[in-house]
């Protein structure tokens, strides 16, 4: 049976340098996008992260993960739905979570616990899930990790959520333009919006 992970502590230190690569990468206080992702910057987990798209309400499937995410399962997840990692009676909890991750959007931290039984010992898990914009400012995409604790046993392993906290993320401060800067000018439809760079324009219409 092969060891997951050396310890809460270990796995706590790579969850927080994953977290600490993923706010190098913001700009302005925006998400960082998917080309910025470089694999060489996650040397240290590169084996315990993953990326996911969201593909319906509530729903996220991978796009690329780490060989301890692949052992989990006994199978390449790519293509597969997170939710494959989780026993039957969290999904419907994870689908709400995932869902305000990618509306809101904020930081996911979940804790772990897999199902026991013949082949399968004490195993934990912590999952780190981060938001991340498409190359073109889509939404819909998250960076994650998950740091593993315990026998991985036989797989599949499932894992049931022990705890979980999510986290608003602060986004770029709306900018008024001070009155002296005000200009009449006709009424147009404002422009299309960028994700995670919210705006302002205002406009005078003074006799």
């Amino acid at each position: 049976m092969s060891r997951m992970a050396a310890g809460q502590s270990a796995g706590g230190a790579t969850l927080q340098a994953v977290r600490g690569y993923w706010e190098a990468l913001r700009q302005n206080g925006s998400l960082p996008r998917r080309d910025q992702i470089d694999p060489r910057g996650l040397a240290m987990a590169l084996d315990k992260v993953f990326l996911v798209e969201r593909i319906a309400a509530g729903q996220a499937r991978f796009r690329l993960a780490g060989m301890q995410l692949n052992d989990l399962m006994a199978m390449d997840v790519r293509g597969m739905p997170l939710s494959a990692l989780f026993d039957p009676a969290a999904r419907t909890r994870l689908a709400a979570e995932l869902e305000q991750l990618f509306a809101a959007p904020s930081v996911l931290e979940i804790w772990l616990e897999a199902e026991r039984g013949v082949g399968r010992p004490a195993l934990s898990a912590r999952m780190l899930l981060l938001p991340v914009i498409g190359s073109g400012g889509e939404p819909g995409l998250a960076l994650g990790c998950l740091v593993a604790e315990g026998s991985l046993g036989r797989a599949p392993r499932r894992f049931a959520i022990a705890g979980m906290v999510r986290e608003l993320i602060a986004q770029p401060a709306l900018r008024v333009m001070p009155e002296t800067e005000l200009v009449a000018e006709p009424l147009q439809p404002a422009p299309p919006r960028s994700f995670g760079k919210p705006a302002l324009r205002l406009v005078s219409s003074r006799d």
